[in-house]
């Protein structure tokens, strides 16, 4: 079990598969990309199979999502999510993507054993969508969000983040469109996960700008935290339901005494926070000494996983007006 000193137990595992991304979002990265990681620095998919196996037989994971950067990059995912589907007990498996290549996978991602899919998508309109992720490739995700509602990858979940002077408009004829075509919408608060440090907290739209913006069109109705339990997201019934509109407020209103989240990093460190300043290095661990060694056992590991959570903080920070983002790029510790 992995349990930290706040009584907080983590079920949820979040695992980066690259730091790569084929789009340059402007609230994620600058427009020459970063320097990446080298290719021996990235776990390789033995290694984060054994990982997620450890994970989910020894320390109580039930749910897996995988990241990126953006991991339909990774030649091998389809074959990583098909050995992890075949773990005892079998995890619920599902992938945040931009979806720029998921209509060409989200049949054999299903095949394999892929629950269901996040995809990001924070415009309507082709032109702002190239301005916002300097890339030409809104038909792409539209096709790919299909292609995932058709493989049955659902609930389809589409992830928005919403900016000044953009996007800011959008926030019900996104709801309508999402109604329309049966996936389930998200309205994420901008966080600072720029490695340019562009993030400033009195220009970001919050929670409460998306709520007033969505009741200006529709009736939304509050689950209600008996429905929400861990999730990050609030919830609120559209018109009645049964469609639902979702908000994650992780800076105007942390949800981090619930959280129940494990982060693995793409070059194999554990993050107790998607904001931690510290790591815990589990690839060194498992190249350093054999698995049939008592330092490079599934044991010895477990153990190394168990005490990086317990050290896990109250708070991700995020509601601390001086909070400084790390200068650790975001793309290798995956959303």
């Amino acid at each position: 079990m992995l349990i930290d000193t706040y009584g907080r137990v983590a079920t949820d595992l979040r695992v980066s598969l690259t730091d790569r991304c084929n789009l340059r979002c402007t609230y994620c990265m600058p427009e020459e990309g970063l320097q990446w990681l080298a290719k021996p620095d990235l776990l390789t998919d033995d290694e984060i199979v054994r990982l997620v196996r450890i994970a989910v037989t020894r320390l109580g994971i039930t749910e897996v999502r995988f990241t990126g950067g953006e991991p339909l990059l990774r030649p091998g995912l389809v074959g990583i999510v098909e050995r992890c589907a075949q773990l005892e007990p079998r995890p619920k498996m599902s992938l945040t993507t931009n979806g720029i290549g998921l209509k060409r996978t989200a049949s054999a991602l299903k095949a394999a054993g892929l629950d269901r899919v996040n995809v990001s998508l924070d415009t309507l309109r082709p032109d702002v969508f190239k301005t916002l992720t300097r890339r030409d490739r809104h038909k792409d995700v539209l096709e790919g969000l299909e292609a995932a509602r058709d493989a049955g990858l659902t609930p389809v979940k589409v992830n928005t983040v919403l900016m000044p002077g953009l996007n800011d408009d959008e926030a019900p004829d996104l709801l309508a469109w999402a109604v329309e075509n049966a996936y389930e919408l998200r309205f994420i608060e901008q966080m600072p996960l720029d490695a340019q440090h562009g993030w400033k907290r009195d220009g970001m739209i919050t929670a409460g700008d998306i709520l007033q913006s969505l009741r200006t069109r529709f009736e939304l109705t509050e689950e209600g935290s008996g429905e929400r339990g861990s999730a990050p997201a609030e919830r609120w019934l559209v018109d009645g339901g049964p469609h639902r509109v979702g908000v994650i407020a992780s800076v105007t209103r942390p949800f981090c005494s619930a959280c129940d989240r494990t982060r693995l990093t793409a070059d194999g460190q554990v993050r107790t926070c998607l904001f931690a300043t510290e790591e815990t290095d589990l690839r060194g661990a498992l190249r350093a000494a054999p698995e049939s060694s008592a330092d490079g056992s599934d044991e010895a590991i477990a153990r190394m996983w168990k005490q990086a959570m317990w050290g896990k903080k109250a708070g991700s920070g995020l509601d601390d007006p001086s909070f400084l983002q790390p200068d650790r790029p975001m793309s290798a510790i995956g959303g």
